[in-house]
């Protein structure tokens, strides 16, 4: 193929803040610093939303029930989550993003791929684009994050992991395919233990072991995802950064501590989850037709109840009215309640369309990349 049929490389930034909820309660209390720290959930009930480097040291982590945690570091030390402080710090820190990339796609609170491609910033090069945000992270923000540099989104993820905590690597395009061939195959994204527990069956260890096995057998063990996992060992994926993603749907829920038994109660915990939900609403500047209660007893038995209107919801006092209604239908409660959550979905929201992996993800034969590309 000659270089002036190449599809433009793109520089591709994955920047993940290292351990989040956890590393925000510790800057923010002195005390926290240094201890093994759960964020959410407690010693008897509910799971982990997050946990510090010094809990994960022993075997604590995220959506692990507190019990189990508990029983994992006896002196884990529980705070409940303060996610409007969260959402403050994650707007400063995409407005940090903004300056070094016009093509940000957020993926959480914590986490997001920049293209920086066009080197708004004039850095000089990708990875020296990577440092300047993790020291403005650092300085302005008291927090650390981790980098993976790359020319695709799957090679920036798998990168920003490989040095966590406070680190940064870096894959060129010219070392993307290597660096898959040695890969264990459990780190590919989207390959959970039960895929990879049947790669084992079939000897798949490794990106090499993946690549050596044709699209054809691949397919009739793995189906649809067969060729994700075709592309990806070979360190293929044409994805763009999208600055806007599609979502179905924007929601909340809440596990108490203490099942929630009076009609008071469930209604103002209920009024505090829609504040949750519509600010969220706000932010993506989000409409949608149905709303769809979550209520969860203290025996696990789970029942949901959802209203749809004709047109969109269009205010905080009409959402929150909608879910006191759904929840009023359910009342008396003959049990004690231990999770309420809420939804709204049928979203309308300005975007681009979002394209599938399949379609994105294209072999094909690529001509050794200049170096002059800095990366």
């Amino acid at each position: 193929m000659g270089q002036e049929n190449q599809s433009p490389v793109r520089k591709i930034l994955h920047i993940d803040m290292d351990a989040f909820y956890a590393s925000v309660e510790q800057r923010d209390n002195p005390d926290l610093r240094g201890v093994p720290l759960a964020v959410g959930g407690s010693a008897k009930r509910g799971v982990v939303a997050a946990a510090s480097y010094e809990a994960r040291r022993y075997g604590v982590k995220s959506a692990m029930p507190g019990a189990v945690a508990r029983r994992r570091c006896p002196d884990l030390v529980f705070v409940s989550p303060r996610f409007d402080v969260y959402r403050d710090v994650s707007r400063s820190l995409h407005s940090i993003f903004a300056r070094f990339s016009n093509t940000i796609e957020p993926l959480a609170l914590d986490e997001a791929y920049l293209d920086v491609s066009d080197d708004i910033s004039n850095s000089g090069s990708a990875t020296s684009t990577a440092e300047q945000i993790r020291v403005a992270i650092r300085e302005e923000l008291a927090l650390t994050a981790s980098a993976g540099v790359s020319y695709n989104k799957f090679l920036a993820k798998i990168a920003s992991d490989q040095n966590k905590p406070n680190g940064i690597f870096v894959i060129r395009p010219q070392e993307g395919p290597d660096f898959v061939a040695g890969l264990p195959i459990r780190r590919f994204h989207g390959v959970g233990p039960r895929t990879a527990e049947k790669m084992a069956g079939l000897a798949i260890q490794t990106g090499a072991d993946l690549r050596a096995r044709p699209l054809e057998e691949l397919e009739q063990y793995f189906g649809k995802m067969a060729h994700y996992l075709y592309r990806a060992a070979r360190g293929i994926d044409d994805r763009p950064v999208k600055a806007h993603r599609e979502r179905k749907s924007i929601g909340a829920e809440r596990t108490y501590s203490d099942d929630l038994h009076t009609e008071k109660d469930l209604l103002a915990a209920l009024d505090e989850i829609a504040y949750t939900v519509w600010r969220r609403v706000e932010q993506n500047d989000a409409a949608g037709r149905t709303i769809t209660l979550k209520l969860r007893y203290r025996d696990f038995h789970q029942l949901t109840r959802a209203h749809s209107d004709a047109r969109p919801i269009d205010s905080e006092e009409r959402f929150r009215f909608l879910g006191r209604q759904l929840l009023e239908r359910l009342l008396p409660v003959d049990r004690g309640v231990r999770l309420l959550g809420l939804t709204l979905s049928n979203l309308s929201i300005e975007k681009e369309d979002s394209s599938s992996l399949d379609n994105a993800l294209k072999v094909e034969e690529r001509a050794p990349v200049q170096e002059a590309l800095l990366f």
